[in-house]
């Protein structure tokens, strides 16, 4: 069995080894999985308004609502423009199987060859976008953004444990394609249905997004003359790199053991032990708790409140105002994603206390209605998607840099849980939001 071999050993600087076109390419072809990957969970949230609004007109635009709607039990009038169901059953569509995927995957993923999960995510983002295309009812909608969720889950996992393979810039070539995947999905699906597309022509367009998946994976990445594309590994041991460089995830040992004991685990080869795992797991609570914060509170914030933030006197309509929220937060995204070339934050703490200041702003306009207008919202929510942005590329940079080479493909494929559990947790906590708003 061949053994792969990880060439990011280096925390800071490609390798030597990589051509300079070599590199390109991949940074290239990690930017348009990015892409890819979150393009079909992108949309199914941008189109979460329509899938519970509009199911019975698959050939009309996106309606405009009623300023006064019933509530989640049909009974009595609110001053909320509130779909019977929270947007937050799309949320937790688009995210729960994510969510078990990310848990359990880790633990048994290296026995699937690579290029055998690539094509299971285009499979299940094909699927995803022709459920939804063609549903006539809110269930069957529900199970394409499953598809979609299960497709994103799996190739957010897999991707981010290949990066161990190449050179440590790819992960910045990544992190600005996901950016790109809300910004071009959110923006294209509100341009399109605004144009005068109906929902179900937008998404039918989209299934050129899966092909360019299958073309970047296979024909633009330069894998390792030893990467195992159809086999399955049993070796999780990759080339060492200087120990030295690493700071220890784990903040109970000294640090000089740590080096030691990571100069010795590099000498090692043979795949991890569940109780190996575990222990990563533990050192990596410092940074998936934090993000999982992050992710939390901006994910309340879009799909608990998000909805309720309607302003009748705007010019634009609240389906095409919640729109625009979601354009607005993933041009934050964008941004903050693709800013690790230039600025590196480790202190991932702070920017998830900074996005629990912003739930906490919104839930108190939502229940006292203080903003004026629709242009404020559209400022924190652009600011709320730098913030999110900016943890989960800096997350997955340092738990990249300080993680042992033998230990770094596990590390990377666990800690995507974080952002997954705190949007789960969010989804749950809208509903009875949701609920109590759409109520009054």
């Amino acid at each position: 069995m061949d053994e792969a071999v990880s060439v990011n050993a280096d925390p800071d600087m490609p390798s030597d080894s990589e051509g300079r076109s070599s590199r390109w390419r991949n940074w290239t072809g990690f930017w348009l999985l990015g892409l890819c990957n979150n393009f079909a969970y992108v949309v199914m949230l941008s189109a979460a308004h329509d899938i519970l609004k509009q199911q019975g007109s698959h050939n009309s635009t996106s309606p405009t609502p009623s300023t006064v709607a019933l509530d989640v039990e049909g009974g009595k009038g609110s001053h909320y423009d509130c779909s019977p169901v929270s947007t937050a059953a799309v949320l937790l569509a688009d995210i729960l199987p994510t969510l078990l995927i990310k848990f359990s995957a880790p633990f048994f993923i290296h026995e699937l060859p690579y290029g055998f999960r690539v094509l299971v995510c285009v499979a299940t983002a094909i699927a995803s976008f022709l459920l939804v295309s063609f549903s006539s009812t809110v269930w069957i909608s529900i199970l394409g953004v499953i598809f979609a969720s299960v497709s994103a889950g799996l190739g957010e996992l897999s991707f981010l444990s290949l990066t161990v393979f190449f050179s440590r810039d790819v992960l910045g070539g990544w992190g600005s394609g996901t950016g790109g995947a809300g910004v071009a999905g959110a923006l294209l699906y509100s341009a399109l249905t605004q144009a005068g597309l109906s929902p179900r022509n937008t998404l039918l367009i989209m299934l050129v997004v899966p092909v360019a998946m299958v073309i970047s994976y296979f024909f633009l990445l330069v894998f390792p003359p030893s990467f195992p594309q159809w086999k399955c590994r049993e070796v999780e041991s990759v080339r060492g790199g200087d120990s030295q460089s690493r700071r220890p995830l784990l903040d109970d040992t000294d640090e000089e053991e740590e080096r030691e004991k990571g100069a010795e685990e590099d000498k090692v080869t043979g795949p991890l032990t569940f109780i190996e795992k575990l222990h990563i797991i533990k050192g990596l609570l410092r940074f998936v708790v934090p993000l999982g914060v992050v992710y939390f509170a901006e994910y309340f914030i879009n799909q608990g409140l998000l909805e309720l933030l309607y302003f009748p006197n705007f010019y634009l309509s609240h389906a095409e105002q919640y729109r625009w929220y979601q354009t607005l937060y993933q041009v934050g995204v964008l941004v903050s994603r693709s800013s690790l070339c230039c600025v590196k934050f480790r202190r991932i703490w702070a920017l998830s206390l900074l996005q629990c200041v912003n739930a906490v702003l919104l839930l108190l306009s939502v229940y006292y209605q203080f903003l004026p207008s629709a242009w404020l919202v559209f400022v924190i929510v652009l600011y709320e998607g730098l913030l999110g942005g900016a943890a989960y590329v800096n997350t997955f940079y340092f738990i990249s840099k300080e993680t042992g080479d033998r230990q770094r493909e596990f590390a990377m494929a666990a800690a995507s849980v974080g952002d997954s559990l705190g949007i789960a947790i969010s989804g749950l906590t809208a509903f009875p939001v949701h609920r109590y708003f759409c109520s009054l």
